[in-house]
């Protein structure tokens, strides 16, 4: 895992990136949901070169969408990546949100079921929609709930960052080696672990996600048949209204071996962006491996 970075351009970007965030906390929410992903679309993503990258994406796997949706989609993911981050940051506003949310989906009675018996479950989500909506709504209504997280590269904004995440429920698990067997022992407890595979993997499996191989960790598939755990896929879908969300609990995966279960998340996946199309974080490069 690479070592978070304290540079001094970090340094400065984060301090621009406090700024904001400290600026549309003093809003009253329903403003600084949109007035964040306004900033983020329009000022963020072209420098940081996001336009361009959600363009290479959409060519490579949606190649016939019309221009005109293209530039939808350069001007909506970033809105959407911006809401979420100030949503993250927002604590208990944010719980509040989604706290009387009735969850749906065809999963929902078995996660009810799993925690009245105290069986563990892997939560698996996506970076789509807001994907700590689902787990900020579990915790808020008594389910034992525990995240997954990278730790960013600019470590000074690490260091708020995953203070934000954690405000929203703990406990937190990082990525880093150190933090396993705290994950192992939460997950054998019954706990439900919260983890998200749409990002590249190195050492991951070559499976299809939206009709093109991506490295795939297949880590969740392994612990749950290693631990008895259910794999639940599950997201916080944005409404159309900006600020709520419909938290989707889809029927479990059955058990058979991790690369089934795997390409089964990811045909998940893949059917959820393509329906909501402008939800998912085009910004991640997905697909590392050389492209037809």
């Amino acid at each position: 895992m690479e070592e978070p970075r304290r540079t001094r351009i970090d340094y400065t970007a984060d301090l621009v990136l406090r700024g904001v965030i400290g600026a549309c906390l003093t809003l009253p929410y329903h403003w600084r949901v949109p007035v964040m992903g306004w900033f983020v679309s329009r000022m963020v993503a072209p420098v940081a070169g996001w336009r361009k990258r959600i363009r290479e994406n959409l060519a490579y796997v949606l190649p016939d969408l019309p221009e005109a949706e293209v530039r939808r989609m350069v001007r909506r993911v970033p809105d959407n990546f911006g809401r979420s981050m100030i949503e993250i940051y927002s604590g208990e506003d944010f719980r509040d949100r989604v706290r009387d949310i009735a969850f749906s989906g065809a999963g929902v009675a078995a996660l009810a079921e799993a925690k009245a018996n105290g069986q563990p479950v892997m939560l698996v989500t996506v970076h789509f929609g807001n994907y700590d909506a689902p787990r900020a709504a579990l915790v808020a209504n008594g389910y034992p709930v525990s995240g997954l997280f990278r730790p960013a590269r600019n470590a000074y904004f690490n260091d708020h960052y995953s203070a934000a995440i954690a405000a929203l429920g703990e406990p937190m698990f990082s990525t880093d080696r150190r933090d396993l067997p705290k994950m192992i022992r939460f997950i054998r407890g019954g706990g439900m672990q919260g983890i998200v595979i749409d990002l590249n993997s190195f050492g991951g499996e070559r499976l299809d996600f939206m009709g093109k191989p991506a490295l795939t960790a297949v880590s969740a598939a392994e612990l749950a048949l290693k631990y008895n755990a259910l794999v639940v896929p599950i997201y916080g879908i944005r409404q159309p209204d900006g600020l709520s969300f419909d938290i989707r609990v889809e029927a479990p995966i059955p058990h058979s071996d991790p690369v089934t279960m795997t390409q089964a998340l990811n045909d998940s996946l893949s059917a959820l962006v393509r329906n909501y199309p402008d939800q998912w974080f085009w910004i991640h490069r997905r697909w590392k491996l050389p492209r037809d």
